[in-house]
């Protein structure tokens, strides 16, 4: 039996606008039924490598496969095949909700119920509302209701949570981990961390339209040495006299008035230094908690803290 193409393949994938690359020989693959979260900040060539991917922009150099088509070259035959939710917009300003919706689903063969969709996603209350006057969670929600109405194999969601409450955000990851488990492969962009954390099998951080890590969340933030205790205690003690006491290579800080962090590979003789030095100021440390780098942390090591345009 012959196995099936992946839902993408990218090598080598180059985009410019003029003289500025937008991606610069980006590699990239999306296994079925998996989710990955494709990570960057502002300009690093996320939406270009989706809107590639999707055949909307053509490649300059590199090969991309899309369900083991060419998108740039066969459109059609992979329109009813794939989902897509752009960022923002998508829908005629004074088409009504389930109008919308109605149009896109009679496009596919067999599309899921427009009602129960409605339901799933919070939209009956304005189903006559025209998509104008929907809020900006309303309208995220309505996108996404038009890109997996035609039950497609793969998905493509371009920051799928934006301007969303933390209700809208659940029901939204709920639905993306229900896509995962009927065998949909899903790719995604996102600036929450939280939210690439909770539902990605892969995430591949790009950066000036290359990639700069990839690997499961667990594998990107898995480096013992990196580890940070936390605790609260009396404000303003001498935290260079705990740098003297700790190993060489460890570090300690009072960000905030009363909690200090102590960044390192956290074990029990670390833990002993703490609580004596605690000790020797005359305070208790309180609520203390080992915490591993979250994916936020690897991100901003790999991207830098400065602001992008």
């Amino acid at each position: 039996m012959k196995t099936p193409p992946p839902p993408v393949a990218v090598r080598g994938l180059v985009k410019r606008y003029g003289r500025t690359t937008a991606v610069d020989g980006l590699d990239l693959d999306l296994a079925a039924g998996s989710v990955l979260a494709l990570l960057g900040p502002n300009g690093a060539g996320k939406t270009t490598t989706v809107e590639v991917c999707e055949g909307f922009l053509p490649a300059d150099a590199g090969e991309v496969r899309v369900l083991g088509l060419d998108p740039a070259t066969a459109p059609d035959s992979l329109r009813a095949r794939i989902g897509v939710m752009p960022q923002g917009g998508g829908a005629y300003p004074a088409v009504h909700a389930t109008e919308m919706l109605r149009l896109v689903a009679a496009c596919s063969a067999h599309p899921l119920d427009v009602e129960w969709l409605t339901g799933v996603l919070g939209l009956e209350g304005c189903a006559r509302t025209p998509y104008k006057r929907l809020s900006g969670g309303q309208q995220q929600r309505l996108a996404l209701a038009c890109a997996v109405v035609g039950r497609p194999e793969l998905v493509f969601l371009d920051e799928p949570t934006a301007g969303m409450d933390p209700q809208g955000r659940r029901v939204v990851w709920d639905l993306v981990e229900a896509l995962r488990r009927d065998g949909v492969a899903v790719l995604l962009t996102t600036h929450l961390m939280e939210e690439a954390e909770a539902l990605a099998d892969e995430v591949v951080i790009v950066d000036h339209g290359r990639v700069v890590a990839q690997g499961s969340p667990a594998a990107l933030t898995a480096n013992t040495d990196q580890q940070e205790l936390r605790f609260r205690a009396r404000s303003g003690m001498d935290v260079e006299d705990l740098v003297a006491a700790l190993p060489d290579g460890y570090g300690a800080a009072e960000p905030i008035a009363g909690r200090y962090v102590v960044q390192g590979r956290i074990d029990p003789t670390v833990l002993s230094i703490i609580t004596s030095w605690c000790a020797r100021q005359g305070a208790l440390a309180d609520d203390v908690q080992v915490a591993k780098r979250s994916l936020e942390d690897v991100f901003l090591e790999l991207t830098g803290r400065e602001l992008r345009s």
